[in-house]
This record gives C-alpha cells, structure tokens and sequence, in this order.
C-alpha cells in the first residue's frame, strides 16, 4: 500500500512539475519573441526619425497617414484658437495637470491637424480655472514630430464637451469643429514657450520590460526542474545508499 501511494504520488509529481516547466518556458519564448517584435518596432521608430522633416505638402500628399508616425515635422498654419481642449489628469515630470490641445489649420489646404501643444499645471483650488497660455495669431510654424491621437484615459459614458475634457475623440471633434481632421496628431517639440512645458517621454517600445519577463519565467523553469530534480530522485538516492551502508 505504501509503495503504491509512493509511486502515485510520484507520478504527480512529475506531472505537475512537467507541466509548471512547459508553462514557464513556453512563456519565457513568448516574452522573447515580444521582445524581437519590439526591437524591430524601436527600429522602424529610429528610423522615421532620420527622415527628413515633412511639411504641409507631403502630409497632404500622404496616402497612409500611418506611414508618418514619429516623423519630425514642421507645419505651417493657423491656430484655431477658439476650439483649444485641455486634456485632464496628464501628468508631467511627476505632476498633474493639463495636456493643451489645439486644431492648426495648415496653410494652402484644407485640412486641420490636431497639435499636442504642451502641458500646464492645473489650478487645485478651483479645478475650473484654466490656466494661461498664449497662441499666437497669424501664420505660425510649429515643429514637431508625428504622433497618434492623444492616449485615452479611462472615463464614464457620455459626450466629452467644454474646454476640459477626460479624452478627445478625433472624427467627433472633427464633426463637432466642422473641421477635416486626420487620425493622428503633432507633438510639439522644442523649448518651453506660450506658458507650456514639453517635456515629452522619447516613444519607447518597452524592450527591456519583456527580456525582464523572459528571465523571470526561465528562472521560475530552472527552479522547478531543480526541485524536482533534488527532491524526487538525488534525495532518494542518497537515502537510498546511505540506508545500504547500515
């Protein structure tokens, strides 16, 4: 009876740590084939970045907007000033406050485009006080690099309306400024100016974050093999022979 609990017991055992062992190094592949993707993602963004800058023309002319992102860029226009949103809850440098969005509309067409201007602080005393910013009337030039619209926080159902909004969804703006907007948007880069920081983080694919991953589930893998290793067989021989001796 005890011999076969023992050999039962064995046996899931083996099952378990057979299955624990695939699991984790299946896993860790994954992370490592994330990690490849992301590498060849981080590439192409490096890439894009040494293309020369766009202007108007080659954004008009662009069949794949897609085909723009994380490009430098320097747009001409006019800012639209009156249809200004502040993006609620944007931290920067570790503090919240707004991200300040502005349609621009590009010289000698008629699109508009969405411009990340810059982040302000926010007023916590009165939550509605806007902070200042200037804009500059006339013909401006804005350089920046391409980007997708702004991220999109978590937020309740309903139509976002008024200077401060949670999110900022491009075709409804678009509707609701009667203004052709693309799906993607500028991020303005350069010094801080017009009472706006830029301060933007590099895009970053997160490559490190997944090789972490893969160590992780590899070491979790060795570990189980390791501990079945010692205690289903090298354990048991050792008891085994050092029972033989006496």
């Amino acid at each position: 009876m005890t011999s076969r609990l023992q050999n039962y017991r064995f046996w899931v055992l083996t099952l378990a740590a057979v299955l624990m062992a695939g699991l984790s190094l299946s896993l860790g592949q994954w992370q490592l084939r994330r990690a490849i993707q992301k590498e060849a993602l981080q590439a192409a963004i490096d890439s894009q970045k040494r293309l020369p800058a766009i202007d108007n023309r080659s954004l008009s002319d662009a069949k794949n907007i897609a085909d723009m992102m994380h490009r430098q860029a320097v747009l001409h226009g006019t800012w639209q000033d009156a249809h200004t949103v502040y993006l609620d809850n944007r931290p920067m440098g570790g503090k919240s406050g707004f991200w300040v969005v502005t349609p621009l509309a590009l010289e000698g067409s008629g699109q508009s485009i969405l411009v990340q201007r810059g982040w302000v602080p926010r007023d916590f005393k009165d939550r509605t006080r806007l902070p200042a910013v200037e804009t500059p009337p006339g013909l401006v030039s804005v350089p920046g690099r391409m980007a997708p619209s702004p991220s999109k926080l978590y937020a309740f159902d309903g139509v976002e309306s008024g200077r401060i909004r949670q999110n900022i969804d491009v075709a409804a703006f678009s509707a609701e400024i009667g203004a052709p907007l693309p799906p993607a948007s500028l991020l303005q880069t350069g010094a801080a100016s017009e009472g706006l920081l830029r301060d933007w983080p590099a895009p970053a694919t997160g490559v490190d974050k997944h090789y972490g991953y893969a160590f992780q589930w590899f070491s979790l893998c060795a570990l189980v093999v390791g501990l079945y290793v010692w205690f289903q067989w090298v354990l048991p021989c050792r008891k085994m022979r050092h029972s033989q001796r006496f």
